[in-house]
């Protein structure tokens, strides 16, 4: 018997199928920088700089983690590229940068063409909400390395920012404030953690009364994107710098920003861990020391501010129907 590259594992025809799936969603967010077509070799962005004075191009690159388990568990795909675009975008954005053009990489054990057009079209849903395009990525079916209904993704996203306007909180001196901005839950992050305890107690379809959701559709809600309230804050005051809540939690992302002879005083009890992290602390008889380094507990991004600030930054994120929170300060 001849042997093929489907007896092995691999099916061109089902990834011809994908990308023929796929190539609406894409386009759907193409502007008039983007120069190439879907199936070229490399994919071409002319950008226009004509209103920086030194454009500085800023990127970032990162997966979902084991979200993904959730996801498959759920049977549910569309919302993963979400996830992905907008924590990418969230981290570059900090910087004080507009995202340009994103890039994909979906890799699975059997490509299932509608499974992989559901998440690339929560890629391209999230690129067209932050305003910039999908341009190009790359689908590989790979037999062996993962299970059959096994997937993983990451992206890598381009912005740009004026070198006059990066947010480095080189600026942040004692006394500031730290002001919060609520998550929409784990985000992407500690879902390790997460699955270990709950699952042994829940099934994903189980409906918990005080999440008033089912356990699967809570920690499927994806990762929030900050970019416009960022974008509306940096016109209305002068941000000294911005902490992106992911993989560390409040101290260990907002510590980088801050200068090495300064510390935080983080005020826990300013807010209200939202009902599924005290749901997965109880469970797991997690210590308060555990959750605030492994999530966000209801916190997705600080802004470093002065205090004098705070008015004007509280009214700024209540007109983008944010809920500010004073959480903490510099000392």
């Amino acid at each position: 018997m001849d042997q093929t590259y489907k007896a092995a594992g691999v099916d061109i025809e089902a990834g011809e199928k994908t990308v023929d799936k796929i190539k609406g969603y894409a386009k759907s967010t193409f502007n008039k920088s983007v120069l190439a077509d879907i199936g070229m070799f490399g994919a071409f962005y002319e950008p226009d700089f004509s209103g920086y004075e030194k454009p500085v191009l800023v990127s970032s690159v990162d997966g979902v983690g084991t979200k993904l388990k959730i996801a498959i568990d759920m049977n549910k795909y569309d919302t993963i590229g979400q996830d992905l675009v907008n924590h990418c975008v969230n981290d570059i954005a900090v910087c004080g940068a507009k995202p340009l053009f994103f890039l994909d990489y979906y890799a699975t054990g059997k490509l299932n063409p509608d499974k992989a057009a559901d998440v690339i079209k929560g890629f391209a849903t999230a690129c067209k909400e932050n305003y910039c395009a999908l341009i190009g990525g790359e689908t590989a079916e790979m037999p062996g390395l993962y299970l059959a209904d096994d997937f993983d993704v990451s992206g890598t996203i381009v912005g740009v920012v004026d070198k006059s306007k990066i947010i480095d909180g080189k600026r942040i001196q004692k006394g500031d404030y730290l002001i919060g901005f609520p998550s929409n839950g784990l985000h992407t992050n500690g879902y390790s953690l997460a699955r270990k305890v709950l699952l042994e107690k829940f099934n994903v379809k189980d409906f918990i009364p005080e999440l008033n959701n089912t356990l699967g559709d809570e920690l499927l809600k994806f990762h929030k994107s900050y970019l416009s309230l960022i974008t509306t804050l940096k016109n209305s005051i002068d941000i000294k710098g911005l902490s992106h809540i992911t993989g560390g939690g409040i101290v260990g992302n907002t510590s980088r920003i801050i200068p090495k002879d300064l510390k935080l005083l983080i005020h826990w009890g300013a807010w209200e861990m939202p009902p599924i992290f005290k749901l997965i602390q109880q469970t797991g008889n997690i210590s308060n020391e555990e959750m605030h380094k492994v999530f966000n507990c209801g916190i997705g991004l600080i802004a470093v501010i002065a205090k004098e600030d705070k008015i004007v930054a509280f009214q700024a994120a209540h007109d983008t129907r944010e809920h500010p929170l004073l959480i903490g300060e510099v000392i």
